[in-house]
């Protein structure tokens, strides 16, 4: 079976924050940083060049494949702040109704900036959509689905 392409990494949150260009942008990531990790309490790490996540879980998805990758991750791409919450999204569609503006699609939620959202309906969002997803790893599904946490 083969292994997921984006891999968890020793790579600095901090650093890759620090340089973002856009100084806009970069201050929207160290906002995001800082809900998602009150929202999950974990400590952030890079997966990939540009992903950081939140946790860590080992899921199988429908083709049967299983992976680690975290609950809860953004990257601050050029378009739009990309936050991946998988599960989460259709379990809490009523707090995207308050959320403000925002597009979905594919498992990830598309914010151009987070003057654009109500932050503390997002941090609702992340916490739920975490914890909505670690749950969904604990399926007797053959596999032994886990949560773990890393020093970091």
């Amino acid at each position: 079976m083969a292994e997921l392409k984006t891999q968890r990494t020793k790579a600095s949150v901090t650093a890759f924050l620090s340089a973002i260009g856009d100084p806009n942008r970069r201050k929207d990531a160290r906002t995001l940083a800082a809900l998602f990790r009150k929202a999950t309490g974990k400590a952030p790490a890079m997966w990939g060049p540009a992903i950081v996540g939140y946790g860590e879980m080992t899921y199988e998805g429908r083709s049967g494949r299983s992976g680690v990758w975290p609950p809860v991750a953004f990257s601050p791409r050029k378009a739009a702040l990309t936050l991946y919450l998988m599960g989460g999204l259709k379990a809490h569609a009523a707090l995207l109704e308050q959320l403000g503006a925002h597009k979905v699609g594919g498992g990830c939620l598309y914010i151009r900036r987070l003057a654009d959202v109500d932050t503390t309906v997002l941090s609702r969002l992340i916490a739920k959509s975490s914890a909505t997803n670690i749950a969904k790893t604990r399926k007797p599904a053959g596999l032994k689905a886990t949560s773990r946490k890393r020093a970091v």
